[in-house]
């Protein structure tokens, strides 16, 4: 019910505050996933109509009516809005993703729904690994984010402090952003809580206290940060550390409670099938965010490996980059103009992302190929970067033809600097 709801927040909110015609409906062109590069937008207002539909299908989840199909529905739906763009790349996309595609597999529509009066399908239990997929998810979640925290531009300050330079305007919290003394606060607590919170939750001594903290900690970031559904997801997904009684009794004091002892009824729903899929899930979930250790070079620089690894909330990253074509016949030279293809928000996350400038390269080889000059020469004139507000450095070898390059999907990409 709660995910649903949010679910209706997010696709609606997207559209309310412009996030769609910005990163879906204005842009020429859109970054997409590695091996999605055939999933676009939906021409003309064709995208405002997609978030519409997912918003309803959210609503219907929320509802428990006609569960099954729904909750296939907004896995797909929200997959295809995950895998169509990177511009706006957030943690909380991925996490909505698998939180969906789990769920296509669970039966909550058997208790508290419309589907329970329109199938009479009324249970009073569900197998124990409901709550543990979400549990185990979330324990990832924090401590990958903890863990990504150990390199130097985290403890140093330097995020923190970019992060929160032009926010000290913010009512109330403004002036406390400002604050060297809160800044080193937020950058050890934030290890701190990503690392413990978690265990904290699992432990009934500590539960409520952790749930507190929490809570005051997801608004926090809700408000500093404004990443949007992500920090109410969490603190909805703590349902699932209290015990089943607790919350019937804050949210279904008039529905019926059954305890369910019986161990045939266990084993029949918590199969070795299942146990098979679930371990097999989970162990790549626990090699992915890895992946980046066997790629030579800091991750938060070159980005090989960054995405999927719940690498939250970490660097700031700001750059220039300028390109121009040449034609090898002629000799002559173009000045590529980026605002002629690009928005705003793609120029800057294609002077910091290598796979950006790739796709990039890709689509002007296109272009050029239809102008009949099919063997373009394209080469990054001008690099510029910094990280956590350090002094700028290039991320681009200049002296290479970016249109010959071939792009490596899982290692080190050589003409990306260090």
């Amino acid at each position: 019910m709660l995910f649903g709801f949010l679910m209706v927040a997010e696709s609606f909110g997207a559209i309310a505050t412009g996030w769609v015609k910005k990163t879906l409906v204005d842009p020429q062109f859109t970054f997409s996933f590695f091996g999605f590069e055939w999933l676009q937008p939906l021409p003309g207002n064709g995208m405002y109509f997609y978030f519409i539909l997912m918003g309803i299908v959210s609503l219907m989840v929320m509802l428990g009516y006609r569960y099954k199909l729904n909750i296939l529905a907004l896995a797909v739906l929200w997959s295809g809005a995950y895998f169509m763009q990177k511009t706006s790349y957030n943690n909380h996309y991925y996490l909505v993703m698998l939180m969906t595609w789990g769920m296509v597999f669970m039966n909550p529509h058997h208790y508290a729904s419309f589907d329970v009066k329109r199938i009479k399908t009324a249970t009073h239990f569900c197998p124990n690994w409901n709550r543990l997929f979400f549990v185990i998810l979330v324990l990832l979640v924090f401590t990958y984010g903890a863990v990504a925290k150990f390199y130097p531009g985290w403890w140093s300050g330097d995020f923190i402090k970019n992060s929160f330079s032009h926010k000290t305007n913010y009512w109330l919290i403004g002036s406390l952003l400002g604050k060297e003394w809160f800044q080193q606060f937020i950058t050890f607590s934030g290890v701190i809580f990503d690392a413990t919170i978690i265990p904290l939750l699992i432990w009934k001594r500590t539960r409520i206290f952790a749930f507190v903290g929490l809570v005051i900690f997801n608004i926090f970031n809700a408000a500093v940060f404004q990443i949007g559904i992500f920090p109410f997801t969490v603190i909805a997904l703590t349902a699932f550390f209290f015990e089943t009684e607790t919350i019937r009794k804050l949210f279904f004091q008039k529905k019926q409670y059954t305890h369910v002892p019986d161990l045939d009824h266990q084993k029949q729903n918590n199969n070795a099938f299942t146990f098979s899929i679930l371990t097999v899930f989970f162990l790549f979930q626990f090699a992915l965010p890895l992946r980046h250790h066997f790629i030579p070079g800091d991750v938060n620089w070159r980005e090989e490996g960054h995405r999927m690894s719940w690498r939250m909330m970490l660097r700031t990253k700001r750059g220039a980059i300028n390109l121009e074509a040449v034609n090898p016949k002629t000799q002559e030279r173009y000045s590529i103009k980026k605002e002629e293809y690009l928005s705003k928000d793609q120029i800057k996350e294609l002077a910091t992302k290598p796979d950006f400038l790739y796709q990039f390269v890709q689509r002007l080889k296109k272009e050029y190929t239809k102008k009949g000059i099919t063997d373009i020469e394209i080469y990054c004139k001008v690099s510029r970067v910094r990280l956590n507000g350090n002094k700028a450095k290039p991320l681009f070898k200049f002296d290479i033809d970016l249109a010959k390059v071939e792009w490596n999907y899982f290692g080190r990409n050589e003409w990306v600097l260090d």
